[in-house]
């Protein structure tokens, strides 16, 4: 009797194939392999993941001391100095008396400590000595002193005692700045009083830069969050983004935690000045547990017991699937070649089958609709370059007055400050912009007359700032004849002067430079101003990515980007580097293009 299979797979849905792969093949073996695996390695590999965690969390206990430590021992060679208190602690005749004082030693002592401890910003003692001159090391205990937050946690406690506490940084003045976010080590300098070196109130001040401590809460590489408690259970610092610790009081057994969190807890029992404090470290179980789930190497032992079985029902169920697919995918290599042939077998009625059917219908479909759809699209490819030719003409025009009133106001202020008549020259070289900018004949111009536009710019602006602007210009001589876009460099100058420069109390410098590098054109523009933030910067990369449709107000250094990539496309390079408070330097490349006998040569 001749063996037939009771089914015949073709007229089988596709659903139920899986159905028999998944529980022939997949949940069987998995489910037996992972009931041997858990319990065998579960518990282990929690426990072992467990004390990972907690050694780390003791890491960063450890080096949290370690910080506060090297301000505690800066302390203790302030406060034991005997000369150092002698000098605090004298009253001088005169200020020059005080500056000698301050030169011969005070000052020596200060540049030996302060390059040694990185993590510390700044060391400060306040004192009531009249007689001492207010400095950057030497500051007086004021009324206003008095009521800080650090001097009333001193006021509790006896004697030289350091005291830890968090408190708002030294030389703020914005409001907006005002965040405690700095920890200060504080204590009364009175370690000879019983020698007659007592007679002024003396307090040394020591600040640990914040990004030392949030070097050492970040080296806990895990997704969970830290959480340093002082003996009240406050929160003094903290990894969790969501909590505003810096401006606000919280404290830690009001916080939501989640619910599938483990708390991990070490103290600082061997400090007196960290006595009751707590570092806490909050992390998702999942995380845990995470090691647990990557440890099944073994498991493939199990499963090679388990594929001899199910090799036979994956052969017998795929063979069904692979002839007719193999066939469907010789018809799609044909599609690509542009022969739309119909696939000539019998139909079916599982999935493939199906599949096959609409293949078909589809490939008649594109056959039919490819030739309206064609036409079509030429015509709607036209009209969008006729609508970014539009965009390009009246991205030109709208730079016109953005750049006008920044130099006519520039003019303005300087008149009415000086009241004087001396002005005839910049007017001359603001009417020479105005004429250029107003005359927009040709959109590509020489290196050379951008330059004319940069030098009477900046000479505007060195009438304005005086002794406090100075710049340098470079430019290499076969730079001068290339052609670029008309005042393209010159919003970068400007931006630097307004916005980098004016801010600077004391000015700045300008420096430009203007290159060719082989098939090229590098400009390059820095400057030491006030700089600027990430998102700043990242803001400006973005004008060279995004569509820009609506440029708004402010548009120099947008509108500049947006016609340099109409007209370069992806050629263009841009580079920026710029950080609040170290100046910003930008760097663009072009393609080089030359003006030889009236014509453009790339």
């Amino acid at each position: 009797m001749k063996f037939r299979l009771p089914l015949r797979l073709d007229n089988i849905r596709l659903r139920n194939k899986m159905l028999i792969v998944y529980f022939f093949c997949v949940l069987f073996p998995i489910v037996l392999t992972n009931v041997v695996f858990y319990q065998a390695t579960t518990n282990n590999v929690r426990e072992q993941r467990i004390q990972d965690i907690s050694r780390a969390l003791e890491q960063v206990r450890n080096e949290f001391r370690a910080e506060v430590d090297a301000a505690i021992r800066v302390s203790d060679v302030f406060v034991s100095d005997y000369i150092l208190n002698d000098i605090l602690e004298k009253e001088y005749e005169g200020p020059v008396e005080y500056v000698e004082a301050y030169d011969s030693y005070f000052r020596k002592v200060l540049n030996s400590y302060t390059p040694m401890y990185t993590s510390m910003q700044n060391i400060k003692i306040y004192l009531d000595n009249p007689t001492m001159m207010h400095s950057g090391a030497i500051g007086r205990l004021t009324s206003e002193v008095r009521e800080s937050d650090w001097y009333r946690e001193l006021e509790e406690v006896v004697g030289s005692t350091p005291v830890l506490l968090r408190t708002v940084r030294e030389h703020v003045i914005q409001p907006s700045e005002r965040i405690r976010d700095t920890f200060v080590i504080v204590r009364r300098m009175n370690q000879f009083r019983f020698l007659g070196q007592n007679k002024w109130e003396k307090i040394i001040k020591i600040e640990i830069r914040p990004q030392a401590i949030e070097q050492v809460f970040s080296n806990l590489n895990l997704p969970g969050y830290l959480y340093l408690l002082d003996e009240s259970g406050q929160v003094q610092y903290t990894t969790n983004p969501e909590i505003d610790w810096k401006r606000k009081t919280v404290y830690y057994h009001e916080l939501a935690k989640p619910v599938d969190a483990i708390e991990f807890e070490t103290d600082y029992r061997s400090a007196v000045y960290l006595n009751g404090w707590k570092l806490i470290g909050v992390i998702p179980e999942e995380e845990v547990l995470r090691e647990v789930r990557e440890s099944r190497d073994f498991i493939l032992w199990l499963a090679l017991i388990n594929l001899i079985f199910s090799t036979t029902i994956i052969y017998w169920v795929t063979r069904s699937m692979n002839v007719r697919l193999v066939n469907i995918l010789r018809h799609m290599k044909k599609v690509k070649n542009q022969q739309f042939v119909p696939i000539e077998t019998p139909e079916t009625l599982d999935e493939i089958g199906q599949l096959q059917n609409e293949f078909n219908r589809m490939t008649m479909q594109i056959k039919r609709l490819i030739h309206d759809v064609y036409i079509a699209d030429i015509r709607q490819k036209s009209l969008e370059i006729e609508r970014r030719k539009a965009q390009f003409n009246a991205l030109q025009s709208q730079i016109n007055p953005h750049f006008l009133f920044n130099s006519l106001e520039a003019i303005r202020m300087r008149s009415l400050i000086k009241n004087e008549t001396e002005t005839a020259q910049i007017i001359h070289k603001m009417a020479k912009l105005l004429r250029s900018s107003l005359t927009w004949t040709r959109d590509m111009i020489r290196v050379e007359e951008e330059l004319e536009f940069i030098d009477c710019f900046l000479e505007i602006q060195k009438y304005r700032f005086g002794e406090r602007l100075t710049y340098r210009i470079e430019v290499d001589p076969e730079a001068r004849d290339q052609l670029i876009p008309k005042m393209v460099f010159l919003p970068f100058v400007e931006n630097a002067s307004i916005h980098g420069i004016e801010p600077m109390k004391g000015g700045g410098e300008i420096d430009i430079a203007i290159r060719c590098l082989e098939a090229d054109l590098e400009f390059s523009i820095r400057d030491n101003g006030v700089g600027m933030r990430p998102e700043q910067v990242q803001r400006i990369y973005g004008y060279l990515e995004n569509e820009t449709e609506e440029l708004g107000e402010r548009i120099g250094v947008q509108n500049v980007l947006y016609r340099l990539r109409m007209l370069y496309g992806d050629r263009i390079r841009l580079f920026i580097d710029s950080a609040p408070g170290r100046g910003t330097h930008i760097r663009i490349t072009l393609p080089m293009r030359r003006e030889t006998a009236g014509t453009e040569e790339v």
